[in-house]
């Protein structure tokens, strides 16, 4: 278990305030009634940052930030050195001023580094662990992400939360995964891991009030394919969803990098969190049961 020991004043700076996760953890604060301001200042603005940390004086750094791509990963094939500087320059120098200042950096980072393989096969339930290195590099996003983590695991102050193919109760979310699969015209069905946000997000808050550290799988117990997500979609919110399947091979004739698939092993979360709730379960409870046409 890590350090139980609450801390009874916090005040969290973060980054990523036009993003997904971002917006969600201000308003959880604001929920919360936690002290929290956004950071203003670029993450490759070494000066900004300090400024930012000597204005705020926070507890906790969560970093959100960072380029997934618009309107997906293949974006950041063709924009290399932009990418770079968000998803390695920028994390590095937040993570050297944290530890400059002793603050506790939590980095939501991404599961999107491991592909199955034949000691992860598909449906196996043997998940890749917090410990295994990146077996996936077939898209610059996750080389990118893969690279990075290999070198924020080496800083003291940090916590690591790898996220994967987010799900949140916002159906029109543009970065929400399900609103990602609907606008596609054909959909692969292969078992993955997700991180159901509404549920998961409050752990990071309380992650960094213990003052976890590592690195953490930050998914839901489990694995969940397209077509179950798109069968619960169908069931709850439009009856009248349709939608065609097509194999990896296809797939990759249409996309600029190929994705990668995975199970995470979530039991070192789950340990933390006995009240974690598998994948398939937290998705009904946390999106679809809230967006149920009455």
């Amino acid at each position: 278990m890590a350090n139980q020991k609450q801390q009874k004043h916090v005040k969290f700076l973060i980054y990523g305030k036009t993003g997904m996760i971002g917006g969600m953890l201000g308003k959880l604060c604001e929920e919360k009634g936690i002290p929290f301001e956004y950071g203003k200042a670029r993450l490759e603005d070494r000066s900004g940052l300090v400024s930012d940390m000597t204005r705020v004086n926070p507890t906790h750094v969560f970093n959100a930030a960072g380029a997934t791509g618009t309107p997906n990963v293949d974006w950041c094939e063709f924009n290399k050195v932009e990418t770079i500087r968000s998803n390695v320059i920028g994390a590095l120098n937040l993570a050297d001023v944290c530890e400059e200042k002793g603050v506790l950096l939590l980095y939501f980072g991404t599961g999107c580094m491991f592909d199955y393989d034949s000691e992860h096969p598909v449906g196996s339930g043997l998940g890749f662990m917090e410990q295994d290195k990146s077996n996936y590099a077939g898209s610059f996003y996750s080389k990118t992400k893969g690279m990075l983590e290999d070198l924020l695991g080496e800083y003291n102050n940090i916590c690591i939360l790898r996220v994967r193919m987010p799900l949140l109760s916002d159906l029109n979310h543009p970065r929400n995964f399900i609103k990602k699969i609907l606008g596609y015209e054909k959909v692969v069905n292969i078992p993955n891991s997700m991180t159901v946000l509404d549920e998961l997000l409050p752990m990071a808050i309380e992650m960094a009030k213990r003052n976890c550290k590592g690195i953490w799988n930050f998914t839901n117990p489990g694995v969940i394919t397209h077509n179950e997500v798109l069968e619960l979609y169908k069931k709850y919110v439009n009856p009248r969803l349709t939608w065609t399947n097509f194999t990896l091979e296809e797939q990759r004739k249409v996309l600029a990098a190929p994705r990668c698939n995975n199970e995470l092993d979530s039991s070192k979360l789950k340990r933390e969190f006995p009240e974690l709730l598998g994948v398939k379960e937290s998705v009904i409870k946390y999106v679809f049961e809230p967006n149920t046409k009455k």
